[in-house]
């Protein structure tokens, strides 16, 4: 059995984001709202050079007013398939174009009030393109070997949780397999 929603009413329509608030009844009668963040999806990049490094971004996030280490990423276009975003935004935010993206795994970044889901792919066979930055987009590329990186995430240097699921699952399950 499953929730059923009773009511649905949309709060808020923005260009990033909408909210909508749901009165939501549990199988068992129980009835609660529930504020839900809708999101069109996003694609992450792990983007790695022929020796081993991998690419991210220092980019400032205004929501929490710092700059931070991250995987390069990006929302999808209305009808944009996952791994045609996650080519655009490695091109666009690191100016580099990859042979070959193979998808590693899907999440959801925060299940508990956004319908986002976030596909993260591994890029290989990197070369140069050119970057080209959205006007809110205020980043530098950074190169940090596989052992920098997770000595980064053990010293809470890089704090995105993106960028920590998606490096833990490349160590683990593509460089150590």
């Amino acid at each position: 059995m499953r929730a059923r929603i009773v009511s649905s009413e949309q709060v808020y329509r923005g260009r990033a984001v909408s909210l909508r608030r749901e009165l939501i009844e549990l199988p068992s009668g129980k009835r609660f709202y529930r504020e839900v963040v809708e999101h069109s999806g996003a694609s992450a990049i792990v983007p790695v050079t022929p020796d081993g490094r991998i690419i991210l971004v220092r980019q400032y996030r205004h929501p929490i007013g710092e700059y931070i280490l991250e995987i390069p990423a990006g929302t999808l276009k209305p009808g944009e398939d996952p791994e045609t975003c996650a080519r655009r935004e490695l091109e666009e935010e690191t100016g580099y174009v990859a042979d070959e993206l193979i998808h590693l795994l899907t999440i959801y970044p925060c299940p508990g009030y956004s319908s986002e889901r976030l596909y993260v792919y591994l890029a290989r066979g990197l070369r140069r393109g050119s970057q080209s930055l959205e006007i809110d987009e205020d980043l530098s590329v950074v190169e940090l070997s596989i052992e920098e990186a997770l000595e980064a995430i053990k010293r809470n240097e890089i704090r995105d949780a993106k960028t920590i699921a998606a490096i833990l699952y490349y160590h683990n399950f593509v460089v150590k397999c």
